[in-house]
C-alpha cells in the first residue's frame, strides 16, 4: 500500500500448498536431474492459480510477474496463466525494452528501491535472489553465480550447519496411507502430528534442527542456460527418504520400474511449468494408481545432515521373511535357480559366439 497499490489480497495458501502440491510431488518421488526437490517449481502453479482467480474476481484483464527473461519462473507463471485463462494478458517487465534499458540487472533495481524508499530484503552487499516458501528456500545470484565459489555459511537460513547439529540422533516414525504422510511421531518426546500442515511444518523444524536438506548444484534451466542454485529443503528431504523407503517394502518391482520412468518425466513437467497440462493429468492418474498399497510406517534417524531409515512395516508388505531367509528354504527351491540362470544366459552366450566369429 505504501508504494501505491490500491488494494492488496493476502491469501493463506499454506495448507493447500501442502496437500495439493507438495504431497503429490513427493508421492511421485519427483526429483529434477537426480538432485533437486523442486521447491520453487512446485510453488509457481499455485501462485499463478490464485492470481488468475483474483483477476477473475476483480475483473482484471492483466496479470503480472517479476521473473527475469533468463530463468524458469517466467515460463512457469505464464504457461499456468494461459492454461487457466487463455484470454488473459501478461505484463512481464523483464521482457519489455524500455524496462531493460532502464535496469540492466539486480544492482540497478536495488539502487532504484533505495532511492525511492522501497523496502527490500536484499542489499548491494548481499544481492542474492531467494525464493522462500513452505517447502524450501533457494539462494542464487551474487557471488553464487561463480560455481567455483563455496557458499558461505551466512547465506543458509533454514538449516543449522550439520557440524553444529545435535550430537544425539532424533528418531521419528512417519506413517503413510496411499503414499501420503498421515502421521509423524517423535519417538523421543512422543510429540504427534497428524494435520497435513502441522505435520509438514514439524518435519521442517526437525530437519532444520538436524542440518538436513542442504543442496548446492548446477542445473539446466528450461531456456538452455546452466545456473547454480543453493537449496535448503529440510522437511522435504526427510519426507522423500521416508517415502522411498516404504515403497521398498510395499511396491511391486515392475510397478516401481515403470513409476520411476514416469517420475523423471513428472519432474521435468513440474520444473518446466506444465503443471496444468493434459500430460500432467495423465501422469498424476498413473502415480495415484501406483500408490494404492503404499501404506505403513518408516522409522528414521535424523542426525547431522542425514535422514536415515532404520525400520519399516506395512500391512501391504510384499516382503516374505521366510522366503528371503538364508537359514531356511521358506518354500524356495534353490535348484530352480540353475535353469533360471541358464535361460538368462542364452543371449549372452550367443553374443560371445558372434564376437568370437568376428575375430
Amino acid at each position: 500500500m505504501k508504494i501505491g497499490a490500491k488494494k492488496v489480497f493476502i491469501v493463506d495458501m499454506k495448507k493447500e500448498f501442502v496437500t495439493d502440491y507438495i504431497f503429490p510431488v513427493f508421492k511421485a518421488n519427483t526429483i529434477y536431474e537426480g538432485r533437486y526437490l523442486l521447491g520453487t517449481a512446485v510453488a509457481r502453479p499455485l501462485i499463478a492459480k490464485k492470481q488468475i482467480e483474483i483477476a477473475g474476481e476483480v475483473g482484471a484483464e492483466y496479470v503480472a510477474h517479476g521473473a527475469t527473461g533468463k530463468g524458469n519462473d517466467q515460463v512457469r507463471f505464464e504457461l499456468s496463466y494461459y492454461a487457466l485463462n487463455p484470454r488473459i494478458k501478461v505484463i512481464a517487465p523483464w521482457k519489455n525494452a524500455a524496462f531493460l534499458n532502464a535496469f540492466k540487472g539486480r544492482t540497478d533495481l536495488l539502487a532504484y528501491a533505495e532511492k525511492h524508499g522501497i523496502p527490500t530484503k536484499q542489499s548491494a552487499s548481499k544481492p542474492y535472489s531467494e525464493d522462500d516458501n513452505l517447502l524450501h528456500i533457494s539462494h542464487e545470484a551474487g557471488i553464487l553465480e561463480d560455481p567455483g565459489h563455496e557458499c558461505e555459511e551466512s547465506i543458509y537460513s533454514h538449516t543449522v550447519s550439520p557440524e553444529k547439529a545435535p550430537d544425539t540422533p532424533t528418531k521419528i516414525r512417519v506413517q503413510f496411507k496411499d503414499g501420503i504422510p498421515v502421521k509423524v511421531t517423535n519417538l523421543g518426546d512422543h510429540a504427534v502430528k497428524t494435520d497435513p500442515l502441522d505435520l509438514f511444518q514439524y518435519l521442517n523444524q526437525l530437519g532444520r534442527e538436524n542440518g538436513i536438506g542442504r543442496l548446492d548444484m548446477v542445473e539446466n534451466r528450461f531456456v538452455g542456460i546452466k545456473s547454480r542454485g543453493v537449496y535448503e529443503t529440510p522437511g522435504g528431504t526427510i519426507l522423500h527418504a521416508a517415502h522411498k523407503d516404504i515403497e521398498g517394502v510395499a511396491m511391486d518391482r515392475e510397478v516401481m520400474r515403470l513409476r520411476d520412468m514416469l517420475s523423471a518425466k513428472f519432474a521435468e513437467l513440474v520444473y518446466y511449468g506444465f503443471w496444468f497440462s493434459p500430460e500432467m493429468e495423465f501422469l498424476m492418474t498413473a502415480i495415484n494408481k501406483s500408490q494404492e498399497f503404499i501404506d505403513g510406517e518408516v522409522t528414521l534417524k535424523l542426525f547431522k545432515g542425514t535422514a536415515y531409515p532404520v525400520a519399516r512395516t506395512s500391512p501391504s508388505s510384499l516382503y516374505n521373511q521366510d522366503l528371503s531367509s538364508m537359514d531356511i528354504a521358506g518354500g524356495y527351491n534353490q535348484e530352480d535357480a540353475e535353469g533360471f540362470i541358464k535361460i538368462n544366459a542364452i543371449r549372452l552366450m550367443a553374443h560371445k559366439n558372434i564376437m568370437d566369429q568376428k575375430k
